[in-house]
């Protein structure tokens, strides 16, 4: 569907659905397009270098990513990533006391954040510095700047009806745990904590 204007693209991934169902067999469909995967898949399943990843629903796939690598495939605007610790029981990004957390051992992590779990928060505990407002309809996607980002910018979608804090050169920010991911340094899996 890559050749596809962007309106037919969405059409057309509707129509495989719906021979999907009406054929009632299994269906074997390769694309590159995350988005696309999401949209017609029942499973997926995601390779890297031909090595299966993970294997699961669109819906669990994303909201529990098996390491860093499925977090950074699945999601449009990608996942935020930060060089992160954690330190008696408190997870931080850079000086930032993001959650506390139980579970896991004082350690160097990597924490990766989706784009709609930040809210935004005058007195949140992460600090960002403000670049750019993008208006998108009934969102607005926030680009701003830290420290331990791995990635130039650090996108965040927050409803256009909640604007307040979007005046100044820093934005802050509350988090959502269950869009927070911890990874582990090295092997990039994802570390299971609970939330104090």
């Amino acid at each position: 569907l890559s050749n596809l204007d962007a309106k037919l693209r969405v059409e057309m991934r509707t129509v495989i659905k719906e021979i999907q169902h009406t054929v009632g067999i299994t269906n074997v469909y390769v694309t590159h397009d995350q988005e696309e995967a999401m949209a017609v898949s029942d499973r997926i399943a995601v390779m890297n270098q031909g090595v299966i990843q993970q294997v699961g629903t669109p819906k669990a796939i994303y909201q529990r990513p098996a390491n860093l690598f499925v977090a950074n495939f699945l999601g449009t605007p990608p996942i935020n990533v930060f060089s992160g610790r954690v330190e008696g029981g408190k997870l931080f990004i850079g000086n930032d006391c993001v959650l506390t957390v139980g579970g896991l051992e004082d350690q160097e992590v990597t924490v990766g954040i989706r784009p709609e779990g930040f809210i935004l928060d005058e007195n949140g505990p992460l600090t960002c510095q403000l670049n750019n407002v993008e208006v998108m309809g009934r969102d607005v996607s926030v680009v701003s700047t830290h420290a331990a980002s791995l990635k130039p910018s650090v996108r965040s979608i927050i409803d256009a009806d909640d604007r307040s804090g979007l005046n100044g050169e820093t934005v802050r920010y509350s988090v959502k745990p269950h869009k927070l991911f911890v990874f582990h340094k090295e092997t990039e899996k994802r570390l299971a904590f609970e939330v104090k």
